[in-house]
This record gives structure tokens, sequence and C-alpha cells, in this order.
């Protein structure tokens, strides 16, 4: 893969010919059509998109940054360093809502990261057609796996080499995808007597159906199976409907017997009272000139754009109905040609059909076209509607130039792919010549647009559509009547907020979530939060302003005059579009440097306040109609998530209370025996979780227990409790393990709690070393030796308790030799998302071996082995579960003290 990268090449150029080999190889061994690489910035926690290939930038410019601990498959896989799989996107909405909300199309998808030794430099990723399991992708994720580690140690190599830091800091480089079709696109002409159901195809139409005259009955069913078998029934009731003065809409969306796209478009040779005759095309597209000369003849309007959003061909009509001439829409990005276009709803219907198998169909509103000034020509138009230049992207960053292929000839199909290069770059161009489009028929200026996705590039078919008469729901296809009228903000954030406030379980969590989705949304720059505490507003989450401004209104008296206290008093929230409007509604009250605008939201949940929220600007601006009333719904949002995770943190605290007070504050002793434990709770919504451990006294020896309930919170760590002292009673009462066991299970079930536990029992003599082990659906034990053997124990056992009265425990015997550790754990220490817990349990097993030993006899270590083993879990940042740990180890000679 890096062979062709020469060293004399700058660095930057190395990189990006590493990035742009790796994410071609990866689109096709996985059989994607498009992807791209994430890589790191030298923003902390901040992930950017390097090359995106095969979809258009700017329509996929809120994916273009991505935080490392956001709920996204790409964050998960660079942060937990774990492929993720998503075949479908049943699969994307259960793992991984907000992505799937801001992409709802029917896509898989496959996430790998970039891994040199220790170093995560990011993400390779492609996007593919959806499957029923994951196991239909695991043959091209192999291959994908190879390439990102391929990627991971070449990466390596240039940091060694350049000394600086492999990172990504600016705008994605656009690739053309790898070509996935070398069809010729090619036309054919038919005609159909309805009388004697005759029907006869030219010499192009039988090259393109691949039936010789000699070999073709001239019937319509033997014409129907040709163009489309599995369609056979529809072409024959549209030839039907079109002979009784019917003919479809649109072109019919067929596929033939390879699965290649055709498009069948008829309509009535002769008007009444002459005998009725059908005739129609049945066109090929693909990217050679026949098929685009060939639908030059179609009465509707076609143009193809590129997997870049790139116009490649356009006929007569579709240049008639769009308002600009051929010469000016072939060779141009879409909304650079047509910049009406650049709105939400229609980016929407192109992201379908860029990521979606099927095609899309929607009306949109033609805006009316400016009269040119006599003998000048007109302006050319300006940049992508939401690319302006100082306008915040949806990502919430500053908007870059956008860029294009360096060469943008007039026909652009046959162009190699490359990386896209800064308009300033390429010589100028003339100003287009704009002219008026003829007035639409119907009475109006609608057009009813479809996009057919294929594999190089999507076909697209416009006619004049009357906005009443021939809406969607006139013609009852269950499509909103207003599908092309004027939309609303973007709210892709908003959605995302609302699925993201759903998870947040902390207030802390809610105002990050806060923070992360509601400021890119509508361009804010700076947010405060307070809550509401014995009547005073306390300051509990801001971002953006300048360092102590908010400090004198921390813990300020509902009987204050502010527009925070008043927002929330009054239940009203206040916009302000300049700080002018707030210093006159306010006089004298503080301000930051900014001269921006301000909104106030109260933040109040089923008619209890809980505390307001403040929006900065650093613009004046004005909030819309829609903007107001988006806004105040999401503050309510925001409201009931910080009232139930105020509720959780009370919960929480309780539930960490108790079983702080459960586990053991020292473990029992022997002269013969060292032990020491370890608990982490779990990070991951700061759930409480029921492990523990203990040691216990029982007859001449030591019991070591180890258990898991099953689930979290206040009754997990009760059950926790019972739990640990029925065991602690069984075995003081020096009953053997699988007493113990069936005794505790018995009590489990009495108790109906509804929850399961797992449980490790071994009664170990300190003077002999035997041990006697019994385990209920625990993870087994390791045996580490004196000389450094580690070998997993496999003890046979019985299921979890609480499950089964009649479950048996069966008892198993092995020897622990003096120097040597024994180590009970819980599946929290060993379980990885994405990985088998085998897999865990080796890793676990290996950093034992490599513990060590003690420096001399007697000498007691354990505690330095313990927290080695448990140093990557406590370092995290999101622990999914809880962990436990007991070590035991067997003296030589008799020693003093235990732990």
């Amino acid at each position: 893969m890096t062979g062709s990268v020469k060293e004399a090449q700058p660095t930057a150029g190395r990189l990006a010919a590493l990035l742009i080999d790796s994410s071609s190889e990866a689109i096709s061994a996985a059989g994607g059509h498009a992807g791209g690489v994430y890589l790191r910035s030298r923003t902390p926690g901040l992930l950017r998109l390097a090359v995106l290939s095969g979809l258009p930038g700017p329509l996929f410019r809120p994916w273009w940054r991505m935080h490392v601990d956001r709920p996204f498959p790409v964050a998960d896989a660079y942060r937990l360093g774990v492929q993720v799989i998503l075949p479908n996107a049943t699969e994307t909405m259960r793992r991984y809502p907000q992505f799937a909300a801001g992409l709802p199309f029917h896509f898989g998808s496959l996430y790998v990261p970039v891994v040199s030794g220790s170093t995560t430099y990011g993400v390779l990723t492609v996007l593919r057609p959806a499957v029923a399991d994951a196991a239909e992708v695991l043959s091209g994720r192999d291959r994908v796996v190879r390439l990102a580690q391929e990627l991971g140690a070449a990466l390596r190599v240039l940091e060694e080499q350049d000394a600086d830091q492999v990172a990504w800091d600016g705008e994605p480089m656009y690739l053309r995808p790898p070509t996935a079709s070398t069809s010729v696109g090619r036309v054919g002409r038919f005609a159909w007597d309805p009388s004697t159901t005759a029907i006869t195809l030219d010499e192009d139409l039988h090259t393109l159906l691949g039936v010789p005259p000699s070999e073709f009955p001239g019937t319509s069913e033997a014409f129907a199976d040709a163009v489309a078998p599995s369609d056979a029934h529809r072409i024959l009731g549209t030839l039907r409907d079109t002979a009784a003065g019917r003919p479809p809409a649109l072109p019919l969306y067929l596929r033939d017997a390879d699965g290649e796209l055709r498009l069948l478009d008829l309509w009535n040779a002769y008007e009444p009272p002459a005998a009725p005759e059908v005739r129609g095309v049945v066109v090929a597209p693909g990217p050679a000139p026949t098929a685009d000369s060939a639908a030059d003849l179609l009465p509707d309007g076609v143009f193809c754009l590129d997997r870049l959003g790139l116009v490649v061909y356009a006929n007569p009509r579709a240049a008639e109905l769009l308002g600009r001439p051929r010469a000016e829409l072939v060779g141009r990005d879409l909304w650079e040609a047509l910049p009406w276009l650049g709105r939400p709803d229609f980016e929407d219907h192109l992201r379908a059909a860029l990521l979606a198998p099927d095609p899309v169909h929607f009306h949109l509103e033609r805006p009316p076209m400016p009269e040119p000034e006599p003998n000048r020509p007109a302006q050319e138009t300006g940049p992508v509607a939401g690319d302006q230049e100082g306008q915040p992207d949806a990502a919430g960053s500053d908007s870059e130039p956008r860029t294009r292929d360096a060469d943008q000839p007039a026909s652009a199909r046959d162009r190699d792919q490359r990386a896209s290069v800064p308009d300033s770059e390429l010589p100028p161009e003339p100003s287009p010549q704009h002219t008026e489009p003829a007035p639409l028929p119907y009475g109006g200026d609608w057009l009813a647009l479809s996009v057919y996705p294929g594999p190089d590039r999507l076909t697209c078919t416009v006619r004049p559509a009357n906005r009443v008469a021939d809406s969607p729901a006139a013609r009852g296809d269950g499509e909103p009547a207003e599908a092309g009228g004027s939309p609303l903000a973007p709210l892709y954030r908003p959605i995302a907020l609302a699925i993201a406030l759903n998870e947040a379980v902390t207030v802390r969590q809610v105002s990050a979530v806060v923070m992360r989705e509601l400021l890119p949304a509508f361009g804010g720059r700076r947010l405060a939060i307070y809550l509401l505490q014995d009547r005073h507003l306390y300051l509990e989450w801001e971002t953006g302003f300048p360092k102590g401004f908010l400090s004198p209104f921390d813990g300020v008296g509902l009987e204050t005059r502010l527009p925070g206290v008043e927002t929330l008093t009054s239940g009203r929230p206040l916009f302000f579009d300049s700080m002018e409007q707030l210093t006159a509604a306010y006089p004298g009250i503080a301000l930051d440097a900014a001269e921006g605008a301000r909104a106030f939201l109260p933040l109040i949940a089923s008619g209890r306040s809980v505390g307001s929220c403040i929006l900065g600007f650093d613009r004046p601006r004005s909030f819309s109609t829609e903007e107001r009333t988006v806004l105040t719904a999401l503050a309510g949002l925001i409201a009931h998530a910080l009232e139930k995770a105020q509720r959780y943190e009370s919960e929480t605290a309780l539930a960490r209370g108790l079983q702080q007070v459960l586990l053991p504050r020292r473990l029992s002793a022997h002269p013969q025996l060292e032990t020491t434990g370890r608990y982490l709770p779990g990070t991951a919504g700061m759930d409480v979780g029921g492990d523990w451990y203990d040691v216990v006294g029982s007859g001449d020896g030591l019991a070591l227990v180890i258990g898991d309930v099953q689930g979290h919170g206040v009754q997990a760590a009760a059950t926790m409790g019972q739990l640990r002292s029925a065991v602690r009673a069984f075995a003081l009462g020096d009953r053997s393990p699988d007493e113990v066991m069936s005794s505790t299970n018995h009590l489990l079930i009495d108790l109906d709690p509804g929850l399961f536990a797992s449980c490790c029992y071994i009664r170990l003599d300190p003077a002999t070393g035997l041990a006697r082990a019994a385990r209920a659906g625990h993870p087994p034990p390791l045996l580490r030796q004196a000389d450094g053997r580690t070998r997993v124990l496999d003890l046979p056992g019985g299921v979890v308790l609480g499950v089964d009265p009649r479950a048996r425990y069966p008892v198993t015997e092995f020897q622990v030799d003096p120097g040597a550790v024994l180590a009970l754990y819980t599946d929290g220490l060993v379980e990885r998302p994405g990985h088998d817990i085998d897999e865990g349990i080796t890793a676990l097993r290996v950093a034992l071996a490599k513990a060590g030993a003690p420096a001399r006899p007697g000498q007691r270590f354990l505690a330095g082995v313990a927290d080695r083993l448990t140093a990557t879990a406590r370092h995290a940042t999101d622990r999914p579960d809880d962990i436990a740990l007991l070590l035991a180890t067997r003296r030589g000679t008799p020693a003093t003290g235990s732990r």
C-alpha cells in the first residue's frame, strides 16, 4: 500500500497518499459505496474526517468533526479500540440511536481503529449496503482490519521520520469512489399495438436486452420478461394503463435479471380517434455518452450526478425546467449550479439516495428567477446555502472553503479519481449567462423530482408538477403535500439532543449533552445552566463565558431582578436580539465583552421549577418564530432530563453508601495466607452494581468468596448484602462448598428479588494448600505457580444462584503450593465490548503471569499485583460494569499479619 509513496514527498503529501489509498482499498474490500478515514486532531478529544470517498462533503458537514466521548460508532472504535460492525439500520438504531437519527437511511457500516503499538491514530470506516446479519460482513472486515493495521504502521513510520504528531486539522479531502460498474449505457425504442398485443423493438433495444430478433416472439409478455423479470406484471399493467390514456407520471425504475438499472418511459403515440398505440424507450443509464445522448430524446427532464454531487449530464428538457443552460449545469456542483437546492429537505432526500438503494420521489418549488439587466449578464450566484463565510456549520465550527476537483471540464464523466483542491488553485471561470426559464405548465413553479441511485452516479428525473392536483397527497402515496415547502431550520441536532438526553443520567452528563448538541444546532457559543435549590439559583455548568464572569450570579435569590431569574419565575422565555435590547430591559446588568444575542430559557418539568438555561451568541441576531418554538420545547426536555438526573444522583448516593457499608472493611487473616481485594464501581451512568468479595474463617481454614448480583442500583446492592451475609454465615458453620452454594441458592429463591447472582466459593487450608471449590455461573479462577506458569482452573459448576432450586454445585479439589497466587474476579474485569470474554480472561492470565514474585520470602506483594491487574480499568473513563478482584497466596513459613 505504501510502496508507491516516494520518500521525497512532503509530509502532507505522503499522509494524504496513505489515507487515499487506504480508504479506496477499504471500500473495495468491504463491498462498500463510500467511506473514509477519521484522524485525531491537535485538539484533545477531537477527531476530524480527513478523507471522504464517494459522498459529497458539504452534505455530510455535521459529521466532519467527532468528539471521542460521543455515543457514535466512530468515537467508540477510537476510544475503546474495538471494531464496530453495524450490518443494517435496525442494529444501528439499537446501538447508536443518535447516529441513526442523523442518518435515518437503510445502510450498513464498518469501523476499524487505526492503531500502531499503544497509539491510536484514527478510524477507517466504510459505508456499505445493508445486510441481514453481521456474519455477511466478516469476509470483507478481515481485509479492512489488515488495511487499518498497515495504515497504522505506515503512520507510525511517518511520525518517527518527521518527529511530528500525525494529526488532521483541515477539512476533508473528497475522492471519487472506485468504479463499481463498467456497463455501457444504451437506449432502445419499442412500439406496442394493444389491439393485437404485438410489440416491435428497434435494433438498439434488441442489443440492449440481449435478445436477437430471430429469438424474440414479439409478445408483450416476452418483452416484459426481457426488461425486468421480477417486475414483468408491473410492466404489463403500465402498458395497459398507457393504452387507456393513463401513462405513468414518472419513468419506471426497474432492475434487470443481473440487477442493473433500467428506466422505462411510455406515452400514447396517437390521440383519438386514431387507433391507440403505445410507444416508449428503455434506457440503461451508465457513464458512457451513448446513454446520455439517448436521454436527450426523453420527454421528461433527466440529469445525472456523480457520487460527489457533480452534474455529469443534463438533457435539454432538464435544463429548461431547472432554468439553467446545459453548459452551466454540466461540470458544476449541483449546489453551485442550482443554489436554491441547498435546502435541508432536498439535502435530506439526496442523502437518502446516496446511502440507501431505493429511489426517492419528492416535490419542490422552483423559485422565480431574476430578470437579467439589459445588455448585462446576471450576477453569479453566491456560495452554497449554509456555507457562507463566518456562518457556523452544523458541527459548530466556522465553515471552511469548499473544495472541488482540480480539473472541471464541461464533460466530467471520464475524470480520474483524485482528491479535491481549493478553489484558489483553479483558473478563473467566466460569469455564466443566466436565462429566465419558460413558465411551467399547470400554473405553478413546482417540480416533481425523482432520484435513482446507481453504483457510480445518481440518475434524476424532473417534470412539472401542480402543487394541488399533482401533490403527493392527491396521488395517495402517503407523502405530505407540503414536501417541497419552505422548511424549518435543520433539526438533526435537536433530534439528537432529545435522544441523548434520554441516555444521560447525571446532571453533568445532561449539561454536557446540551453543550454538544444544542449550541451547534443554533450557532451558539456560550451556555450556562443554573439549578434551583432552596429558592436560589446555583451555577451548574458554563462554557464560552469569560473566566469568573458568572461568579457574581452564582447563588442569586429568586427575588433578584435578572433575566435568568425572571425567565424561571415567570415561566416565559426571554429573547434579546442584541446587547442593546438586553441593557434596555435590565439597566445596569453586567455584560461580558460579546455584543451578540442572548436567549434565557426556563427549565420547568411537569410544573416544577428546575432552573434556567442561558444561550449566548457572538453576533446580534433575530430569533424566528420557529426557533423560539423549538428552543422553548427543548428547554422542557432539558428540564425533564435534569429532574430525572437529580433523582438518579440521590438514589446513586444512597446505593453507594449502602454498598460501602456492605463491602468488607478488612479481611479475615491467617499467618500462612496473604489476601488482598479491590473493588471499582462502574462509571457508565454512575450505576452501583452488586459485585462483592470476602474472606471468611471456616473451620481450620479460610473461605475465599467472590460474587456478582445481576443488575445495578439500590436493589442490587441490597441483594448483594443479603447474599454476602448468608455466605458468611454458612461458611462460619464450616459447611462444604457445595452446601454453601445450595443453601445460598435456596435463600435467594425464597427472597425472590427478581435478580440472580453468580458466585465462586473456595475453601483453602493454608497449612496443606488443599483447596476445595464450587462455582455457580461465575468466571473461572486463575492460578499462578511460583515459577510464573499461569493457568485457568477448569472448575465444573452449576447454574447461577436464584434460578433452579434443584441445582447442584459439584466440588473440585486442587493444590495451592507456597508462593502460588490464586485470583478470583468478576466479569467486569475481563469483558470488553465487541470481544469474547475468553479473550479478556486470556489477557488477565498473561498479566498475572508477568506480575512477578516477592523479592524475598514472606514479603507482602499482593497489593502491587492487584494494582497492576486493575490499572487499565482504574484509568478508564467509561467502565460499563463494576469490578471485584480477590487475590490470595500461601506463605512457605508462618508470618505475621495479613491484609
